[in-house]
């Protein structure tokens, strides 16, 4: 017989005394609109509000953390139907669908398995789970109910209460389908700029972005003053488009300017294809302190979630591209990383910085006192590998303690996967639930103050954080 799919109701909710207490919090907020100001949700699936794909193309091929749990057991990538850069296609849907469903079994324990629960029983109204057996019904029913109107994307906007989602865009990104939505959904959707790609000089095709850049700027960039003047105009036109913030995936948290003469040399030099692997690092840390000073003037958020070594396989890289799961947390040094900017920017008023990380060795070292000391500093939400249940409370048990809650982002996922939204601010609603029902029950915190906290981490927090 086919195992039903019944999450249950008291999930991630603590055991014993504590229980009744995080019901009472979780039942105050899990209503409450979802803030989604660090998002990487495409902005084209909101511009055209098309009809999704079919299952595989939505919820195996495009998720990371479904398609390496199945790599990593063996599942070639090609079975997976991960899109490769010659452009061959490697499997029907139909097929990627069934090789998710019979080896579900893998994803038991992991925050991908609650997730994707949420949304088969509580968006797609599933009743069975996925298996070899029950692949084929539950592929067809998916698919008949992405073909009704309220499974569009706008739709699902509103049926998740989500007040605000930020997508992820490149600074050369013409905005075109963000003008759409200003028009369409005012201040629903919007930018979010990511610098990423015209600062790292040593990357493939690097000049040609930065072409691009002058060319949507208006400025010339075949000057280091140029190229400075031109990531200024696209934040502004980010700005005009509705952006609260800009984010930066560094390897290193490493912000150390540099004299002029020597940014203006590198700059150079990388655009005559000749710049060392060293000094495109000092260049990437000095251009990490010109976003910072940028945003000390035009109150965009700063956003910084560093210590990746990404594309750990080249391989894998060279036969589908980047961004296939093939990404490895390194240990990440803050303190004096980022000294050069908390001198000059720490205290100022009007900037933002909201620091992530997927090194929990640094919330109690580092995070949890530069935040619990610096007023323009709050710590993001535990993101990626430690979206989980008991990250999640480990991130509370570390940096509670010295920098409280206050300092702290709010929940605000980080995600392209945008049916699994809903689903990640619940279990985030319910942790936060569960660590203040703990409090309350140790008599460390009052009832009322622990609603008004929950109230506060899954909403309040994160409109401060993002809009000040």
């Amino acid at each position: 017989m086919p195992k039903a799919l019944q999450p249950h109701p008291d999930r991630a909710l603590p055991a014993g005394e504590a229980r009744d207490v995080a019901r009472r919090i979780h039942a105050s907020t899990k209503d409450l609109p979802l803030l989604c100001f660090h998002g990487h949700v495409d902005a084209g699936l909101f511009a055209t509000d098309e009809a999704f794909g079919d299952p595989a193309e939505l919820l195996v091929v495009p998720d990371h953390y479904v398609t390496r749990m199945l790599v990593s057991q063996g599942v070639s990538p090609d079975r997976l139907g991960l899109p490769r850069r010659d452009g061959v296609r490697t499997a029907e849907p139909r097929d990627i669908w069934r090789e998710f469903c019979s080896h579900w079994q893998l994803f038991l324990g992991t925050p991908s398995r609650y997730w994707l629960e949420h949304e088969f029983a509580e968006v797609l109204g599933l009743k069975v789970a996925p298996s070899a057996e029950t692949a084929d019904e539950l592929y067809d029913e998916i698919s008949a109910r992405l073909a009704e109107p309220e499974f569009r994307p706008r739709a699902l906007l509103d049926r998740f209460r989500i007040e605000v989602i930020a997508t992820t865009d490149a600074a050369t990104d013409d905005l075109a389908q963000h003008a759409k939505l200003a028009a369409d959904l005012p201040g629903r959707v919007i930018p979010t700029f990511r610098p990423d790609a015209v600062v790292h000089v040593d990357r493939p095709g690097w000049s040609e972005l930065v072409v691009d850049l002058g060319v949507r700027a208006g400025i010339d960039t075949s000057s280091y003053a140029g190229y400075l003047e031109a990531l200024r105009q696209r934040r502004q036109a980010f700005l005009a488009a509705g952006a609260l913030a800009t984010d930066h995936g560094h390897l290193s948290a490493s912000a150390t300017p540099l004299d002029e003469s020597a940014a203006a040399r590198i700059y150079e030099t990388a655009l005559r294809g000749e710049v060392s692997t060293e000094d495109a690092a000092a260049f990437a840390g000095h251009m990490l302190f010109q976003m910072a000073a940028m945003s000390a003037e035009d109150g965009l958020v700063m956003q910084l979630h560093p210590g990746v070594l990404r594309d750990h396989h080249s391989g894998i890289h060279g036969t589908y591209g980047p961004d296939q799961g093939h990404d490895i947390p390194v240990a990440t040094e803050f303190t004096r990383s980022l000294r050069p900017v908390l001198e000059k920017f720490g205290h100022a008023e009007g900037f933002r910085l909201v620091l992530f990380t997927v090194d929990e060795t640094a919330y109690s070292r580092e995070l949890a006192p530069i935040a619990g000391v610096y007023p323009s500093v709050r710590l993001g939400a535990p993101w990626w590998f430690l979206d989980s249940p008991d990250g999640m409370r480990r991130f509370r048990e570390l940096v509670t303690e010295t920098a409280g809650f206050y300092n702290t982002s709010g929940f605000v996922d980080d995600t392209r996967a945008f049916l699994s939204i809903p689903a990640r601010h619940d279990l985030s609603r319910r942790i936060d639930a569960g660590y203040l029902a703990n409090l309350v029950v140790e008599h460390r915190l009052e009832e009322d103050d622990a609603f008004q906290l929950a109230q506060d981490l899954a909403y309040n927090l994160a409109r401060s954080t993002y809009v000040h």
